[in-house]
């Protein structure tokens, strides 16, 4: 039994924020209906596509059913409708006003549905002088600070490799429907759930924001660097970069103890964590004279030993082959509506005694209308 076997959820998502939200309630096991425009949802058509189909739009869209839907048309509205009175949430991430345009926005279900949780995602709410703007991950990453503390001291702005703004505005949503749902089923309302990429990209940013509020300064890129711990960034060795994490003064005497420069203890630069914050690119300097003397796999291996935290700077082919990830099990196989058999990064939690691997394949466009629909239609609309 999932957590969320008998929620019903209608997707009305293209490409990511809503889509990885999408994802994160049927993993869990509720039944998500995507309702596709008759060209699908623009992520499709994303590459690697492998025999016309996008792997992109597939690692995001397991355990749901696709339907095709006109929402121009009268009678295709009219059946939107029917199946949003089926369900237990709506998922969209149109721009504010485009669903209450269709007459599929939340006002419109909330006296026939009072049960209903209905989630918005968008670039900045719902409300407020931006609303009515459009936004994607990298707009948003600039916009939200990420990029001002992303990258070198000295280099042009970048974005972070993951899309953050998107993902974490889909972690935010899946969790705030959960708790509304919890809710419901304890007698309450349901609510409408305004989550914006802006604000979920400054929620994240918890450490930035409390940095400026209290000192009044806007915090910096540091690199791979900390602000706050030192030794705590990666370093270059002869053969390559790696990562330590000394956070404390008993993990920092142990560096010193692992490159054989116990001297740099007496030095008053590095005596405390805030000392040694701020002198930071000196101590990097200093070290990394020590780990040009040795490879990679030394340095790991040394610092395995003494207990500091480490790390390989893993490109993602080496992680996906790491014993770990094997051991996790969170890598499966998966077949493509075309036949082609891939792999895809599963849910990376686990329940107890609870399966959370894949139940279905991403579908093909419009695979399940007429299923859904003969299911739908025939369905009572609960409160």
């Amino acid at each position: 039994m999932l957590p969320l076997s008998g929620v019903r959820v209608v997707e009305f998502c293209q490409v990511l924020a809503g889509p990885y939200c999408g994802m994160l309630l049927a993993d869990l096991g509720a039944e998500v209906i995507k309702v596709e425009p008759p060209d699908g949802d623009m992520m499709r058509q994303w590459p690697p596509i492998s025999d016309g189909y996008s792997e992109n739009f597939a690692s995001i869209n397991r355990n749901k059913r696709s339907v095709v839907l006109d929402l121009k048309n009268p009678e295709h509205k009219a059946a939107a409708r029917k199946l949003v009175l089926s369900a237990d949430v709506v998922l969209e991430n149109n721009r504010p006003g485009v669903m209450d345009r269709l007459g599929l926005g939340y006002e419109s279900f909330r006296a026939e549905k009072p049960g209903l949780v209905y989630c918005s995602i968008s670039a900045f709410g719902q409300s407020g002088p931006r609303s009515g703007e459009g936004g994607f991950d990298v707009t948003v990453q600039a916009m939200s600070g990420i990029m001002s503390v992303t990258g070198e001291p000295d280099g042009a702005p970048v974005k972070c490799g993951v899309p953050v703004s998107d993902v974490g505005t889909g972690l935010y949503a899946a969790f705030t429907i959960v708790s509304v749902l919890r809710r419901v089923a304890g007698g309450g309302q349901g609510a409408h759930i305004d989550a914006s990429m802006l604000g979920c990209s400054l929620g994240m940013a918890a450490l930035q924001t409390s940095e400026f509020f209290g000192t009044g300064n806007d915090p910096k890129k540091l690199g791979s660097a900390h602000p706050r711990n030192a030794p705590y960034q990666a370093f270059k060795a002869a053969d390559g970069h790696f990562v330590i994490a000394a956070g404390n003064n008993k993990l920092w005497q142990s560096v010193t103890e692992v490159v054989g420069r116990s001297d740099l203890l007496a030095d008053e630069r590095f005596a405390t964590t805030q000392s040694r914050a701020a002198n930071q690119v000196a101590l990097k300097d200093l070290l990394e004279v020590e780990f040009a003397k040795q490879g990679v796999d030394h340095w790991l291996a040394a610092f395995e030993k003494a207990g500091v935290p480490h790390g390989r700077i893993n490109s993602y082919s080496q992680i996906l082959a790491d014993p770990q990830v094997r051991h996790m099990g969170w890598v499966e196989e998966m077949e493509l509506p075309s036949g082609v058999k891939t792999r895809t990064f599963g849910s990376p939690v686990r329940i107890s005694a609870t399966d959370l691997s894949k139940r279905r394949d991403p579908p093909a466009l419009g695979a399940d209308t007429e299923l859904v629909f003969g299911q739908a239609l025939s369905r009572k609309a609960a409160p």
